[in-house]
């Protein structure tokens, strides 16, 4: 008798043990969980029309269940097989190759939201923008970290100041930070400090009457005026020279502003985003920056994560960006090789987002298939698990360790109110305390 799609079922055949909440998790999602011996005598059973995903649990495994999971891993080339190893488990090479083989693989304590993404993608289901989506793609800790900082500064007229490194996102969160406020319906003007000519930045900036200089042969409206009642981003803000950096400064102070060429004040209402990537403590140090403009700029501040303190939220944007590239061109691919996964996300992406971008954008002209490999993306060479891993491992735990300190501090050490703001459970965040080793008391 053929199976409907309606009697179809998603079954998840997990050799090893799964614990409790991770059960309780993949079942009200929708998968039946199958508990086979790892020895591998239970078999693999698969029924037409079913959407069946083995799961080699290494997290326990000694080396006479690892090498029956290698030859149950050759033995059936055709079903999507998921990995689990623990944090400190040693990679020989028996588990090498059962990882290269996987679609995917995940280090205890295991990620349930990129488990479930995953299992997502090989169910041929495409993830939902969730309701009140801003632009911030991820689910990973430091993502939430950032997004809950966006919906709480968004609806406050008050400067931000964005921090983080080149490629990192600034303006899809000063985008966000305008779309989430009051002035979402009003314009925005996104200005690269850095790019404008020396000569003409307060021009640029605040626009010019005729006559003001060699040149200036009608009046000129500025950036500010344009974004009236709006938004105005301030991109690499520590770029701008000292006379720019004196008539922003009055701007904040009084909200006004004079045209070069002229000495009448124009009253204005713009709320002010500026985003750098350079240190701006040090420059004041330095003289490079007023240090009263930087205390104006500095009254609310969004740190950007890296990429490489992203590491659960990479493929899901890759993913992003190559949707958006195959809807602008032809591509035959379609997504990626677990080996391009594994290489993404062990990359160090030292151009963060705009380089990912940029790699599958390349890789999807070059793919000669529906999967991008790590070839395409020009990753073959990166370690697996090696050196390179352990010291970005490192940067994603001080990641986590920072933004669930910094949530915990923004919301009073109110543990449900973390946990809302982060998309976790109250157990997790105890969990993540208990992880780093955050003693909650001395912290208040």
């Amino acid at each position: 008798m053929a199976v409907t799609k309606q009697d179809a079922r998603r079954c998840i055949v997990w050799f090893g043990q799964p614990e409790d909440g991770e059960r309780a998790r993949l079942t009200r999602a929708g998968w039946f969980i199958r508990v086979a011996e790892a020895n591998g005598n239970g078999g693999i059973g698969t029924r037409s029309g079913n959407t069946v995903v083995a799961l080699a649990d290494l997290r326990r495994g000694n080396a006479a269940s690892v090498a029956v999971m290698e030859r149950m891993v050759a033995d059936h080339p055709g079903l999507p097989w998921l990995s689990l190893i623990a944090p400190d488990m040693p990679v020989q090479e028996p588990v090498h190759r059962i990882l290269q083989a996987s679609a995917d693989f995940f280090i205890a304590p295991v990620d349930l939201q990129r488990l479930l993404d995953s299992l997502a993608q090989i169910d041929g289901e495409i993830p939902v923008p969730e309701p009140g989506d801003i632009g911030i793609t991820g689910h990973s800790l430091a993502t939430c970290a950032v997004v809950a900082s966006v919906r709480k500064y968004a609806p406050v007229e008050l400067p931000v100041l964005i921090t983080g490194e080149t490629g990192t996102g600034k303006e899809v969160a000063a985008r966000a930070l305008h779309g989430l406020s009051m002035r979402s319906e009003r314009p925005f003007a996104a200005i690269n400090c850095g790019a404008l000519p020396p000569n003409l930045v307060q021009s640029e900036l605040f626009g010019h009457e005729r006559g003001a200089f060699t040149g200036a042969n009608a009046r000129r409206i500025g950036h500010f005026e344009t974004a009236a009642g709006g938004t105005v981003f301030l991109d690499e803000v520590g770029d701008l020279p000292m006379d720019a950096q004196a008539s922003l400064l009055r701007f904040l102070q009084e909200g006004t502003l004079a045209r070069v060429g002229s000495s009448q004040l124009i009253k204005l209402d713009v709320r002010v985003l500026a985003a750098t990537h350079v240190d701006l403590e040090k420059a004041v140090g330095q003289g490079r920056f007023r240090e009263d403009l930087y205390y104006r700029l500095n009254v609310l501040r969004l740190h950007m994560p890296a990429l490489r303190e992203r590491e659960d939220d990479v493929v899901q944007l890759a993913q992003l960006f190559l949707d958006a590239f195959r809807e602008q061109r032809n591509s035959h691919a379609q997504g990626f090789s677990s080996g391009a996964r594994q290489a993404m996300r062990d990359f160090a992406w030292p151009g963060n987002v705009r380089e990912l971008v940029n790699r599958v954008q390349r890789a999807a002209v070059v793919a000669e298939g529906v999967l991008i490999t790590a070839d395409d993306l020009d990753l073959a060479d990166v370690p697996l698990l090696g050196r390179a891993r352990t010291s970005l491992g490192n940067a994603r735990v001080a990641a986590e360790r920072d933004a669930v300190i910094h949530c915990l501090r923004e919301c009073h050490f109110n543990i449900s109110e973390c946990a809302r703001r982060l998309r976790v459970s109250r157990v997790t965040i105890y969990r993540l305390c208990k992880k780093h080793q955050l003693a909650l008391d001395e912290l208040r």
